[in-house]
């Protein structure tokens, strides 16, 4: 029972990284020393999804399912919690590189605001 919270709490969280990866940048606009945890954050993200890694908090969550006596599932994250949801088909590498650009054209976005504010402040 317990390591089926546990996989729970890691879908959880694994969702709220995976925001924090696409929207965090907001978050920096706001309190700017954030963008020391945004950056490696999103970085990862670009990484994962230019590049077809499977990210570590989806190998324990299947640990847990595991141990829970419950079936772990193959690919990642996005393909098995929020892709069925947001479009029938499967992720294929194509769809993973525009995910990526996206997650990186908002962050430079957001990024450049940020400096353009901090430049206009000096």
């Amino acid at each position: 029972m317990l390591y089926r919270i546990a996989a729970d709490g890691l879908v959880l969280f694994h969702l709220l990284f995976i925001l924090f990866v696409l929207f965090g940048g907001l978050l920096v606009l706001r309190w700017p020393s954030l963008a020391w945890l945004h950056l490696p954050a999103a970085a990862w993200g670009v990484i994962v999804e230019v590049f077809h890694l499977t990210c570590p908090l989806t190998y324990w969550e299947n640990l847990m399912r595991e141990a829970a006596g419950q079936i772990g599932y193959g690919g990642g994250f996005i393909e098995h919690y929020v892709w069925p949801v947001i479009y029938p088909a499967g992720l294929t590498p194509e769809i993973q590189w525009v995910l990526g650009s996206v997650v990186l054209a908002v962050n430079v976005l957001v990024y450049g605001r940020l400096i353009r504010l901090r430049h206009l402040c000096t």
